[in-house]
């Protein structure tokens, strides 16, 4: 009886020394280490059908009946895909058909259709209760076609005068032009800037968001820009600020004195569109864009990092007009948006590579019969940002290109994370020596499983067509004799109790 209580008290403590130390304390979060999903509120999610109104599914130019209370029903689904923060589209009242929410007619009123600004409290409070931010559109340029401003005699001074761009190139123009039409706010005006600047406050302080993506950049004075962006921060100090111009590298640079945070990363957007729509493109244009927007805007991996905005036609489109499977083509584009330097940016329905050409037809209803392997492979991956701060914070290298092969490493401290891409039709090898990474070491795929040894002071890699992996760099893995034998002592013990209780047992047997 006393080996028997001598057994079972040493398998605990066994095991407890069988058992890793934990991974050390991670550092303060910051918008590099955000992964977030952008979606429009009309055509996620109807959690209310109380609040439809005029709302018609079957008319794409109208409101569809997405709203608050559908986006925080959905929020566990968000969150347990690993993402962290989500932009939602203009959350302000607007005029009839104006699910986009470009259409503004009242800066400090929820639209009808998404819900009251309680239900919008409620969405803000149960994402933060998950640790995931909370960044909303702010539309600073116009307001919409109809909005009662125009016929005020006393805004009359509220506006530029009605007028198109006649020169793209002229800046003056582009910022007082009426773009699509709509009404273009003057914000050299006192009133006007004072109402928009008041308005951007008056939602930080009532709902406690947590950012704001500034839409259309470039038609509104950088001077305004820099107050928008001090009043918000003296509001909350860390709250985040987006850029949206579509420009070049060298015009998004030209905003970094107003003090917004990040920028979309429009020209790396062209170049990832077209090079991963199909196999066998050569990877070389992908990281010059890289390079150049990173010179030109110094933004060191602040940018945001997008296949697709509410904007232009679906990645998905793109694919399928090269004939190409969308989920494929999906995890070679999300690889390079999770690994490389920058923030992903996610658009609502890239997870079930939902397909549309231009707006409307890229505002389709979210579907959430999900296609589970894409679904499982964005969470994958965000695991990865999430475990190894290189991914997020790390320099970047790149160790081989060659056609629609490549090879990078992010180094952070003592971590050095390798990503290998292989955006062809046929298996790939590559050799690194000594030169790319450090000797005796291996890499350990985290995504596929693969196991690269190094053997004369170089590495060996075997990539399958059309696939990433991400690989560790870590000492090599040896036999743990220590942890063997006492697994084999535990088994050993545990052996003796059975073959105690079993001839106790027959002992105690009737005879």
């Amino acid at each position: 009886m006393r080996k028997r209580v001598l057994s079972l008290a040493l398998i605990p403590l066994l095991l407890f020394y069988a058992i890793p130390v934990g991974a050390a304390e991670k550092e303060q979060r910051t918008w590099k280490d955000e992964i977030v999903y952008s979606l429009m509120i009309d055509r996620f999610f109807d959690g209310n059908t109380q609040n439809n109104g005029d709302a018609d599914v079957n008319n794409p130019s109208a409101f569809n009946g997405g709203d608050f209370e559908g986006i925080t029903k959905k929020l566990n689904y968000l969150k347990d895909m690993g993402y962290t923060a989500i932009i939602l589209s203009p959350i302000f009242a607007n005029e009839e058909n104006g699910y986009h929410g470009d259409w503004v007619n009242d800066f400090y009123k929820t639209d009808k259709h998404y819900g009251t600004i309680k239900e919008f409290k409620k969405l803000v409070n149960e994402a933060h209760n998950r640790d995931m931010k909370v960044i909303i559109d702010f539309q600073a340029n116009n307001v919409g076609p109809n909005h009662s401003w125009l016929t005020d005699p006393n805004k009359q001074d509220w506006f530029h005068e009605e007028k198109e761009i006649s020169n793209d190139s002229n800046q003056e123009d582009l910022e007082t032009a009426w773009i699509d039409g709509l009404p273009d706010l003057n914000q050299d005006n006192k009133e006007t800037r004072d109402y928009l600047l008041d308005a951007a406050k008056w939602w930080i302080t009532e709902t406690d968001i947590d950012g704001y993506r500034l839409n259309k950049v470039q038609y509104v004075a950088k001077d305004f820009w820099k107050d928008f962006v001090e009043t918000v921060k003296s509001e909350k100090s860390n709250f985040y600020t987006i850029g949206d111009v579509q420009g070049d590298a060298d015009l998004i640079s030209s905003y970094k004195k107003t003090g917004i945070d990040a920028f979309m990363a429009y020209p790396q957007n062209v170049e990832l569109k077209e090079t991963f729509a199909a196999p066998d493109n050569d990877l070389n244009p992908v990281f010059d864009a890289f390079v150049k927007s990173e010179d030109v805007s110094e933004s060191k991996g602040s940018q945001g990092l997008f296949m697709d905005t509410q904007n232009m036609p679906r990645f998905t489109k793109a694919a399928a007009d090269h004939n190409e499977n969308p989920g494929t083509r999906w995890k070679m584009a999300l690889s390079y948006l999770y690994t490389i330097p920058g923030v992903p940016i996610v658009f609502y329905g890239s997870e079930i590579a939902l397909n549309g050409d231009k707006a409307p037809d890229n505002h389709k209803l979210m579907d959430f019969k999900t296609e589970q392997e894409l679904v499982d492979y964005i969470t994958k991956l965000s695991e990865l940002r999430d475990m190894y701060p290189a991914l997020t914070k790390g320099d970047m290298e790149l160790l081989y290109e060659k056609g629609g092969t490549a090879v990078f490493k992010r180094v952070y401290g003592d971590e050095t994370i390798v990503v290998a891409m292989n955006n062809t039709t046929e298996t790939q090898s590559i050799i690194l020596t000594d030169k790319e990474l450090e000797k005796n070491k291996e890499l350990r795929g985290m995504l596929n499983g693969d196991l690269v040894r190094s053997k004369d002071n170089s590495y060996s890699i075997v990539i399958d067509r059309e696939t990433t992996e991400v690989y560790t760099l870590s000492p090599k893995s040896i036999i743990n004799i220590p942890y063997l034998f006492v697994i084999g002592l535990v088994l050993v013990i545990f052996g003796i109790f059975i073959a105690l209780v079993i001839k106790r047992s027959k002992r105690n047997q009737p005879k």
